[in-house]
């Protein structure tokens, strides 16, 4: 791979984004209360407990390239500049959002200016989701040369964001959440160090913590509301009520585009499968809150429809459809109630997935398949030639038989076996076909006509 950054000449020393001071008293809460030591991170003992990896490679000052996937105000920051002084390493700084070529080679430039000094460098790339592939190729030799130790962070699955070059040489871990526990503590701390002795009772504090919702930077953001809020009220004393005042709407958080959004669709969707009307009104509430469009909402809940329910309660489509119209008719909130219904009936119906499966299977099998011919008496014969070349010869019409059926008939291409692709199950009205089906193979055995390989009686197991 060529060297995209050889020539230190073209760039001016990067910065290190340590060396930039600020006066405290213009520093926001999140960046004045930051860790400064290990000892003070909260959460992330996953990762961090005693004899956890992170807190290994802190022990053995070790640096290895690794990426930070986890939402925004978990400590992925953090981590990354504690690494660096652990590690004793210069800490620079690039955002994806923000940095180009020209970033990135004045990092490099700085990197090995370092390597000729005898000092390592830790290099963080926040969002490295945002940078495209060859943004990312940039970086491989730099990382396999050991002249950085890169660190990337992302809100976004590495599987599927991240090239898979740099992600084999790169340790992924995964920050989780905080939780209410975690953000407790940190309240504390806020609240010892940060906030001019303001009282909060336990509905002011539960309300913060729980908008806050598990991310550490937005939880100390909204303390630093509530204490200018609390200066212009002039309080000391700070209760639920205050809180709900001083604070704009804070929706959860949600991006829908990323993982938390495919997470609870996904929630939501084996929530109704798994015939749970609560666990599904909830998923389906949270994606409501956190901004999800209820016409994709509408969308999803007609395909569950069909891929869980199917035959088994074919009105469950009905209502589904029915829902997406009401929303359209009455837009929200009014519409979402048709919505909310339509989600409690798909997950108090009964189960089937036997047509998505026999769909899946069909057109897979096509889809390998070579070609094969309509048989004859299965072709239509609207002209005199067609009847000669026997086109429609020997179709028996199913009406003007016993129950409308013609024992021992195929309908198959010459030579193709029964597949035996739809297999319903005995629940809903999926049983009542599946009785339909195995009479019916009763009749073509008692026919006379039924030496047809394969033939399936139509119950799931066969």
């Amino acid at each position: 791979m060529p060297d995209l950054f050889a020539d230190d000449s073209l760039a001016a020393p990067l910065s290190s984004s340590r060396a930039i001071t600020v006066d405290a008293r213009f520093q926001p809460l999140a960046e004045s209360l930051r860790p400064r030591v290990l000892e003070e991170v909260v959460g992330q003992t996953h990762l961090l407990g005693a004899g956890k990896p992170l807190r290994l490679a802190f022990e053995a000052r070790q640096p290895h390239s690794m990426i930070f996937w986890g939402p925004p105000g978990v400590g992925k920051t953090t981590l990354a500049r504690l690494m660096a002084d652990g590690f004793d390493c210069d800490f620079l700084a690039l955002s994806a959002v923000f940095s180009g070529v020209k970033e990135i080679r004045e990092a490099i430039s700085r990197a090995r200016v370092n390597q000729r000094q005898g000092r390592r460098t830790l290099l963080f790339v926040d969002e490295v989701h945002r940078f495209n592939k060859a943004q990312q190729d940039a970086f491989l030799p730099y990382v396999e040369s050991g002249l950085i130790t890169f660190i990337g962070a992302t809100t976004e699955n590495p599987s599927f964001e991240v090239n898979s070059a740099l992600l084999s040489r790169a340790a992924v871990y995964v920050l989780e959440p905080l939780a209410e526990t975690e953000l407790a503590q940190l309240f504390e701390r806020a609240q010892a160090e940060a906030l001019d002795g303001l009282e909060f009772d336990a509905e002011a504090k539960a309300r913060l913590i729980g908008v806050a919702d598990g991310d550490a930077r937005k939880l100390l953001n909204l303390l630093e509301q509530i204490r200018v809020a609390a200066d212009g009220a002039k309080r000391d004393r700070i209760d639920g009520a205050f809180v709900a005042d001083a604070l704009a709407q804070n929706l959860r958080r949600f991006d829908k585009g990323g993982d938390a959004f495919y997470d609870q669709i996904s929630a939501l969707h084996k929530s109704v499968r798994g015939s749970h009307p609560d666990a599904a009104l909830y998923w389906f509430c949270r994606m409501l809150d956190g901004g999800a469009d209820p016409r994709y909402l509408a969308r999803r809940i007609i395909r569950i429809a069909w891929e869980d329910i199917g035959l088994a309660d074919p009105r469950a489509a009905d209502v589904a459809l029915n829902a997406a119209e009401t929303y359209e008719r009455l837009g929200s909130p009014e519409g979402e109630l048709a919505l909310a219904q339509a989600v409690l009936y798909m997950a108090v119906a009964a189960k089937s997935n036997a047509g998505y499966k026999a769909f899946g299977a069909a057109r897979s099998h096509v889809k390998q398949d070579q070609s094969r011919p309509v048989p004859e008496h299965l072709r239509n014969a609207p002209t005199k030639l067609m009847k000669e070349l026997g086109y429609g010869k020997n179709y028996r019409y199913a009406h003007d038989e016993p129950e409308a059926y013609a024992t021992g008939e195929t309908y198959l291409p010459e030579g193709m076996e029964e597949p035996n692709w739809y297999r319903p199950v005995a629940r809903g009205l999926e049983a009542r076909i599946r009785e339909k089906l195995a009479h019916l193979r009763t009749l073509d055995a008692q026919s006379g006509k039924a030496e047809i390989p394969g033939r399936s009686t139509g119950q799931e197991g066969d």
